[in-house]
């Protein structure tokens, strides 16, 4: 060995130490991780919350986000520690947010000023004029915020269209196989209604689940829209559409308003509804009926049921395309949902972040 050449020896209690998260000091063991934070002093305006990739994330974002989380509580008690986990969860939130936009914007996919025109004029139909200023006025919102929300809303769309569901693909053999392990769960007991709904209330929702982001802010409002939509459903206008971009219900609006099988017995429950439904033949819609709340038994809003199709009891073949295509919509939500959870994770990995409302949480209570 020549008297240049270097030595490492290895230290077994040094490389663990390390591996646990540690490094030696003169004043002992530290974790790694408040080392790493002691030096994370960034110099910021106070206005800001945190940076992606150098654009700004601003407070009074993370406060409009809180605001409406607060809303969705409906009053309940929250501590001090819980409002900070809200607000952080904002800026999580907002965070994940502009990653994608700017991956949009790269890929030449944010909504054109054409789109979003062409989105506003969609979301001003059901009101006149003066309507559709006090619905600004009454949701704190001026139209450049209901523009700036409908681009991005828009340009998310493109960006999950182009990089996750065009590349989701369910082959025939995955949709027969689920069939063969999930059978009896097609062996129908009760005749089935395959329901739709438009539905309207002025319960606060932060993410009103509709293309528009339409979303009505006291009952004279949701009285007012849910008579326009039942106007234009009448008119002709495609159920599916309308719900899309109208409905109010987060869970069923970006499918077309489409609520699955109810059984039979379900619907009986219900007198007041139930008995309308039974009526209904394939395609034909209700009229728009009060919506109550189940714990309060209060009036909450309005809506607008429609009978897709009637399933006899008895076991349902895999030759049924209706079944056929359950299943396929079923494996495809599924593996989208877990696709586009591992997407956002690594744009957040490779994107620039630095969370300074994280800092000053930790900051304040890690004392």
């Amino acid at each position: 060995m020549s008297s240049t050449a270097t030595m490492t020896v290895a230290n077994p209690t040094l490389d663990r130490n390390v591996r646990n998260g540690y490094v030696r000091t003169a004043a002992g063991l530290f974790p790694l991780a408040l080392l790493v934070l002691a030096g994370c002093n960034h110099q910021h305006a106070a206005d800001v919350v945190a940076t992606v990739n150098g654009h700004a994330i601003m407070r009074a974002d993370m406060d409009r986000m809180y605001q409406a989380q607060l809303a969705e509580a409906q009053g309940q008690q929250t501590s001090p520690e819980g409002e900070d986990s809200l607000r952080l969860g904002a800026v999580k939130e907002l965070i994940t947010e502009e990653v994608l936009q700017q991956r949009a914007a790269k890929m030449n996919l944010t909504a054109t000023a054409e789109e979003v025109d062409a989105k506003v004029s969609e979301m001003k139909a059901p009101y006149t004029g003066d309507q559709f200023a006090e619905r600004l006025k009454a949701s704190n919102h001026t139209l450049d915020d209901v523009r700036r929300d409908i681009r991005r809303s828009l340009t998310l769309e493109k960006l999950l269209n182009k990089e996750i569901k065009s590349k989701i693909s369910v082959t025939d053999a995955q949709v027969n196989s689920y069939y063969k392990l999930h059978k009896a769960e097609f062996d129908l007991i009760e005749p089935q209604y395959h329901l739709a709904r438009v539905l309207v209330t002025s319960v606060p929702s932060r993410q009103p689940g509709n293309l528009q982001g339409s979303k009505a802010t006291t009952d004279a409002e949701a009285k007012k829209k849910i008579e326009a939509l039942k106007n234009r459903l009448d008119s002709g206008e495609d159920f599916g559409s309308i719900a899309m971009n109208f409905s109010e219900d987060p869970n069923t609006a970006s499918s077309g308003g489409d609520m699955g099988f109810v059984p039979e017995s379900q619907l009986k429950s219900d007198p007041s509804i139930g008995a309308a439904l039974l009526k209904l033949k394939s395609g034909q819609m209700t009229d728009i009926f009060p919506l109550v709340d189940g714990a309060s038994k209060k009036q909450v809003g309005y809506s607008i049921y429609k009978l897709i199709e009637r399933e006899p009891a008895g076991q349902r073949d895999i030759s049924d395309p209706v079944v056929q295509q359950h299943i396929r919509q079923l494996l495809r939500d599924g593996r989208s949902q877990l696709v586009q959870n591992a997407y956002f994770e690594m744009l957040n990995d490779q994107a620039k972040i630095e969370n300074f409302f994280a800092e000053e949480i930790f900051k304040n209570n890690a004392k």
